[in-house]
This record gives C-alpha cells, structure tokens and sequence, in this order.
C-alpha cells in the first residue's frame, strides 16, 4: 500500500511543479506540520475534563499532548493567567502523514450528512483549519468511556505562498472539498 508520503514525493510533487511552473523542486509547497488543538472550557471548574481531552487527543494522535494555559486573566469567563484552558499536539513527519491517511479516509468519511469540507477556510498565507464537531468519528475513541462530546481544531500548516497552491496540495492528498 502506497502511503500519502510516497503520494508526495511520486505523483503531488510534479503536478504542483507543472500547474504553477516552479523553476526548482525546492519551491514546491509541502505539509509542515499538523496542530490539533481542543479547547476545554469546562477545565476551570474541574480537572477531570481536561485530563479526559488528553486522553482522547492521545489516542486519536498517536502522541502525548500538551496543556494549554491561560495567557491573561478573563474576569467575564471566570479564567485566571496560569489556568488549564486546553490541550494541543504538533505532528510531524510520518505521525502526521499518518494521522491525515486515518483522518481523510476514515474520520471524515464517518462524519454524518458529510458533503466535504469548505475551500474556504484557508489563511490567505497558505495554512488551512478544519473544525470537527465531535471526537467520535475517530475509530480509536470509545463511546461508552468519553466524558463530554467536544470538538477539535485541525491546522495543516503548508510551505504554501498563496491559498490556491495550498488548496492544490491539498487536493493532491485527497482532501475531501466541497465542490
């Protein structure tokens, strides 16, 4: 079976080079990275949901998270500076080309009345955010021991100048868009 890196490397990276006429291989976009963020809001009132979402971001990345705190103090959102407010995980490398296989050909596919993600949501600096709404269209989670049904954000960080290259790479892994 053919995995999304040799996908690049074989067929992606010649597609882009021909469709934008790169004068070097060096100049063609790629995936840097993959930051899968969850935000936990309940934390503040007990510890448990936030080490709940890093179990869950665990199982679903491959990898252990980090606990994201509060930056300043918010007096309206009962949030003091230091406070546990959620957990993140950077993928690179082959854990993030594994995760972008298990996500665009299994999770998604798994998402109900799914009609593709939106084109729209790149940066205008080439990085793309996809919003899930619940962790359960990951096969690793299980129902019957997740405590709260929350929501994650995906960020494909690219080399990508513009959103039109990033869209092609993009396109090139298989990401489902809406047309």
């Amino acid at each position: 079976m053919s995995t999304l890196k040799d996908l690049y490397n074989n067929e992606i990276k010649k597609n882009l080079m021909e469709k934008f006429n790169y004068s070097s291989i060096m100049e063609v976009p790629k995936i840097d990275k993959i930051v899968i963020n969850i935000g936990v809001g309940e934390a503040s009132h007990d510890s448990k949901f936030i080490e709940a979402a890093a179990k869950d971001l665990e199982l679903i990345a491959g990898q252990k998270p980090v606990i994201t705190k509060a930056k300043k103090s918010i007096a309206g959102f009962k949030l003091r500076e230091g406070q546990s407010i959620g957990v993140k995980v950077t993928l690179r490398g082959e854990a993030m080309y594994n995760f972008m296989e298990k996500l665009i050909k299994v999770a998604l596919p798994r998402v109900r009345d799914f009609r593709g993600v939106s084109p729209k949501a790149f940066d205008g600096f080439g990085n793309y955010t996809l919003g899930i709404k619940e962790q359960l269209i990951f096969p690793e989670i299980n129902y019957d021991e997740i405590v709260k049904l929350r929501g994650m954000d995906i960020v494909f960080v690219t080399t990508a100048k513009t959103n039109e290259e990033a869209f092609e790479l993009l396109s090139g892994f298989g990401m489902p868009f809406r047309k």
